[in-house]
């Protein structure tokens, strides 16, 4: 997914620094490839320098429910993610654990 673009809509409960994502539609755009994840299970928490909120930082799972092009491989696949901060407005995301969305249980 590198030079991938993420679009997302997210609702997330927050207690102070810590928050459980309740809700999550995430649209990838990638050169010659589309995909669309779900935010199965996700929980992050606020990262802060010299007293101000920076940004998040996140992990959890997503499912991705349809993908093409150069980003067909995804289709169907369960995976966990984490972010983190990578100055204004901006974070990394990356995918590990691989798996196919018919071994969810």
């Amino acid at each position: 997914m590198k030079e991938a673009l993420v679009t997302a809509v997210s609702v997330s409960e927050w207690d102070g620094q810590k928050g459980t994502y309740l809700a999550s539609l995430d649209l990838h755009h990638a050169p010659d490839g589309f995909a669309v994840g779900q935010v199965l299970e996700g929980t992050g928490s606020t990262v802060m320098e010299d007293g101000k909120a920076v940004g998040v930082d996140a992990s959890g799972k997503t499912v991705f429910k349809f993908a093409s092009g150069t980003l067909a491989a995804l289709s169907g696949k369960i995976v966990k993610f984490t972010t983190k901060p990578a100055g204004f407005g901006r974070f990394e995301l990356e995918f590990t654990d691989w798996r196919e969305a018919s071994q969810l249980k």
